[in-house]
């Protein structure tokens, strides 16, 4: 009885090591595909990427920076020419 006991315990043992290579295998499988249809949604809902938001927003943040700037040096202006300035 005891060999028995043994063999089905050493079958048990190997068949739920094979289940779970398999349902990690199963998992990986469901990652990629869930990825892979995420990325095309994203690329057909035209998403703009991380790091092409990032460059704008930095461009628009020196946009505003030199905007400032140009208005200082008109204001300036105006007051050394005695132009009115805006109302």
């Amino acid at each position: 009885m005891t060999q028995t006991s043994n063999r089905f315990l050493d079958e048990m043992a190997r068949l739920m090591n094979d289940a779970a290579g398999v349902a990690s295998g199963v998992r990986r499988e469901l990652d990629t595909a869930f990825r892979s249809q995420a990325d095309r949604i994203l690329r057909d809902l035209d998403v703009v990427k991380r790091e092409e938001f990032e460059a704008v927003k930095e461009m628009a943040r020196i946009a505003r920076e030199e905007n400032e700037a140009l208005k200082v040096r008109v204001a300036a202006l105006e007051a050394k020419l005695g132009a009115p300035g805006p109302a």
